[in-house]
């Protein structure tokens, strides 16, 4: 691909298959960003070791470490800022970022949810679908906002479940869609193929060849 590339900034707080997926994304020639800076504010995150195996910079900002939310978050900031950040992505990031920090990046903060957004926001979101004995479920990416999991959606991928699901069956294949929406999401959002229309988005893009071939019957548009 010529021209720049968009500076991707990831937070991250465990396993890190998300940002491996973006870390994969990103090694393909078409793919319009890199990621330039993975910072989690958990020490041990298996996510770090990801990052460092892609030769990706990181950065460890301890939640525990810092007096107040406040002080975690300018650090954060700090990180980003040195290493060019230009988007943020939140790929399994546990903790609440306040409407301040979201507004130094307006608009440029995505996330991937386990669920069908508006249903089932928040934690353990696939016990929730369970619980409630929907026929399907699946993953949402959508644009941050001072809500938690509120803000407007960019694209979404069904998943049926099972009759003998548990919630480990589920979460397994729900991730596997992540994998494969997280990616295009973020290609439509830094190239500008997304728009805000108050709490919706507009989407207008072709996918490319790659992504047509990354697309399960379930990915929505």
């Amino acid at each position: 691909m010529s021209g720049r590339r968009v500076r991707l900034g990831v937070l991250v707080s465990g396993s890190g298959s998300n940002l491996q997926a973006l870390l994969d994304a990103c090694a393909r020639e078409d793919f319009p960003a890199e990621v330039a800076c993975v910072v989690s504010n958990v020490p041990t995150a298996y996510a770090l070791e990801r990052a460092r195996a892609a030769g990706v910079a990181t950065v460890v900002v301890d939640h525990k470490a810092h007096a107040s939310k406040p002080e975690f978050e300018a650090a954060i900031l700090d990180a980003l800022r040195s290493a060019g950040v230009e988007w943020v992505c939140l790929a399994g990031f546990m903790r609440l970022l306040s409407a301040d920090f979201l507004g130094r990046f307006s608009g440029r903060v995505l996330n991937i949810h386990p669920s069908l957004l508006p249903s089932f926001p928040g934690l353990h979101a696939q016990r929730q679908a369970l619980e409630r004995g929907v026929k399907v479920t699946g993953c949402t990416v959508h644009f941050v906002d001072a809500g938690t999991d509120t803000g407007p959606i960019i694209g979404q991928a069904a998943v049926p479940v099972l009759p003998e699901d548990d919630e480990k069956s589920l979460g397994a294949r729900i991730l596997a869609e992540e994998h494969r929406l997280y990616p295009l999401a973020v290609r439509l959002a830094v190239t500008g193929q997304v728009s805000i229309d108050g709490t919706r988005t507009r989407v207008s893009a072709v996918p490319t060849t790659s992504e047509l071939a990354l697309r399960s019957p379930g990915a929505v548009k």
